[in-house]
């Protein structure tokens, strides 16, 4: 049997060495992240910038302890590794968590401190309960925000060079 298929392919990820299982993301949740993917990359695919994914794809930040699906993340073009063997083991340049119901605190608390702890350069909010867009960037050892939208506006990335969105193009109706 092709050693592909025996691979663990499920909705598990580990936050601080406990499995999480958490079911599909609803609709609309599917709706923001397809619309914050087509913007991210097509912004990057042009400008030549770098590689957006989307879940599921596990990010290891370390085996057994920590193992993330964020919805989205980017990697900019010079830390691709030249070699992809399965899932990404580097940090992302950027990880993106739209926060459905039930994981608030996860995403906005936990998966925060923890990558902020590996130092994920760059760290997206979505909160569509509140058409909210919230940017996080590291400075030092602690993220700060950089840029944030409610409602209306637009929000701006310090690692994605040039890429401003406006959220009214994300949140459906």
């Amino acid at each position: 049997m092709n050693g592909t298929i025996e691979q663990d392919f499920d909705l598990t990820q580990i936050i601080n060495g406990e499995e999480v299982v958490t079911p599909s993301p609803l609709w609309v949740h599917q709706e923001i992240s397809a619309n914050l993917f087509r913007k991210i990359d097509s912004h990057a695919e042009q400008r030549g910038l770098g590689r957006v994914y989307f879940s599921p794809l596990d990010v290891i930040f370390e085996d057994g302890t920590n193992r993330f699906q964020p919805d989205l993340l980017f990697i900019r073009r010079e830390n691709r590794p030249a070699v992809i063997t399965d899932w990404v083991r580097i940090v992302p340049n950027m990880v993106c968590e739209i926060v459905s119901t039930g994981t608030f605190r996860r995403d906005t608390d936990i998966k925060r401190a923890i990558y902020e702890k590996y130092r994920v350069p760059e760290y997206w909010i979505v909160i569509p309960e509140y058409r909210t867009i919230e940017i996080f960037t590291i400075d030092g050892d602690k993220y700060k925000m950089f840029s944030y939208a409610e409602g209306h506006g637009s929000i701006t990335s310090n690692v994605i060079d040039g890429l401003h969105i406006n959220i009214a193009d994300i949140f459906v109706e």
